[in-house]
């Protein structure tokens, strides 16, 4: 089982985690606090941390919500790696708005410096805030994702101008590189291009994993070409194994074995002795949301329900049968209402059933480390994952109740591993080695699109491998 583990503020990821009990809201900048949940995550053998970075504030709240993404990932990745052995860092990174020379130099350093264990999650950025921080028009979504590939072929490119055997450093000849191992690529695309060379030589596993994160068919599409991980959202493991089924799919297209695509999933644990004890917490960190979503729940039950309701159990003739999904309602929401009926079915109360993860953009365990142990197995066996992303509620205690109390048992169960079996990323994931871009998704190029681009790819297995 893989295990990455989310790390964007210094709070949680749980609306109010940043006013829970022990969190000092001052430590949002606190790299030796970041230094702490890292090793923290390292000392349970998490195979990664996952960097999420807008570049926006989602909530759109600043008088009652902190920020929930990373500040600077590049900055927060080069600290994490000098103070951690192992663990390896995901840093999410917009492949529309920044040039592909600054990200091919800044993720090749950050893996270099940090002995092989960098990812870049290449965002093809669909958000209007985000175009609007750059002062920016936001793509269409193929253009978008045109881009993306542009810009990820464009990077690996820049990657390889620094040939893996190419730095001698022979003091003794004067020999610094081999002739014609670093040299210009001249990489000409539709939206993006670069002379080049980059002047970073390989580091432990060579280049940076790719990573791809998000929904529908161009996302797929895009993880399947290029993508050694893709991290996805499932409510779901008939979702989730939907999701990998199309990632594999697009693989194959490629060119490429779709094993080598590993798809986990999001999970957000809420750990405690008791159930009670774990619903209780989790409420406590959805307070400031309740008199959002009370309502909301309501809409999904077909029965009005206001803050009066909070903590009342509902009459199965007050919310009927499955309802039909109102017209306003996002694919989210129409997906919510069976989970919805369900728990209101089992005589949980109006803050339960919310505290049990109705509006979670991921699937929930709210109890204790067995439960969450249990839901984690059942994902995994099924077939559906490679494994996940955990996001914890509050990091102050939730990574140390996760590290002590979960992952003991999925080792005493035999899957997952009691130490790390490599030393850089690609070891940690299980992935094939690569240097430069994928000569076999280079020979799979779309035509008539990838007609303009007049760029030197690596066109031979042992470049491209």
């Amino acid at each position: 089982m893989i295990l990455g583990m989310e790390l964007g503020n210094t709070s949680g990821t749980k609306p109010d985690a940043w006013r829970a009990p022990g969190v000092n809201p001052t430590e949002y900048l606190d790299y030796d606090t970041r230094i702490t949940y890292a090793q923290a995550a390292e000392r349970g053998k998490f195979q990664f941390l996952f960097f999420p970075n807008g570049p926006y504030h989602e909530v759109q709240d600043f008088e009652h919500y902190g920020p929930d993404m990373t500040p600077d990932v590049m900055i927060h990745m080069a600290i994490l790696a000098r103070a951690t052995e192992r663990i390896g860092f995901v840093a999410s990174a917009s492949t529309i708005y920044n040039p592909p020379y600054t990200l091919a130099q800044q993720l090749k350093t950050l893996d270099y410096i940090s002995h092989g264990r960098a990812a870049w999650n290449a965002v093809a950025s669909g958000y209007p805030d985000v175009a609007a921080n750059y002062g920016a028009t936001m793509l269409s979504g193929e253009e978008r994702y045109r881009r993306a590939e542009e810009s990820i072929e464009l990077v690996q490119t820049l990657w390889a101008s620094w040939g893996r055997e190419a730095w001698v450093h022979d003091q003794a000849s004067g020999q610094y590189t081999t002739p014609g191992g670093v040299a210009p690529i001249s990489f000409d695309g539709q939206y993006v291009s670069s002379r080049g060379p980059l002047y970073v030589p390989p580091s432990d596993q060579g280049q940076p994993v790719i990573v791809q994160s998000g929904l529908g068919a161009n996302s797929f599409a895009l993880a399947g070409r290029y993508a050694d991980l893709s991290v996805g959202l499932a409510s779901s493991i008939e979702e989730a194994r939907s999701h990998r089924d199309a990632i594999r799919r697009y693989a194959i297209e490629a060119g490429r074995d779709p094993d080598e695509v590993k798809y986990v999933a999001g999970f957000q644990p809420t750990i405690a002795p008791t159930k009670r004890e774990a619903l209780e917490r989790r409420a406590s960190l959805l307070a400031s949301r309740l008199p959002v979503l009370v309502p909301q729940l309501g809409e999904l039950l077909g029965v009005r329900l206001t803050m009066a309701d909070l903590d009342r159990v509902l009459e199965p003739s007050e919310f009927g049968p499955l309802r039909a999904p109102l017209p306003t309602m996002s694919p989210w929401q129409h997906a919510q209402i069976p989970r919805a009926h369900s728990l209101a079915s089992q005589g949980w109360s109006i803050r339960d059933i919310i505290s049990l993860g109705v509006f979670e953009e991921h699937p929930s365990s709210v109890g204790t480390a067995t439960d969450a142990a249990d839901h984690l197995q059942e994902w995994f066996e099924s077939g559906a994952v490679d494994g996940f992303w955990v996001c914890i509620d509050v990091y102050r205690d939730g990574i140390d109740a996760f590290v002590d109390q979960v992952v003991p048992i999925l080792q005493d169960r035999g899957i997952f591993h009691r130490d790390y079996e490599g030393t850089t990323l690609r070891d940690h994931l299980g992935i094939r080695d690569q240097y430069g871009p994928d000569y076999r998704v280079a020979l799979t190029a779309r035509p008539p699109a990838d007609t303009n681009r007049k760029h030197e790819l690596l066109t031979t297995p042992s470049q491209g491998s």
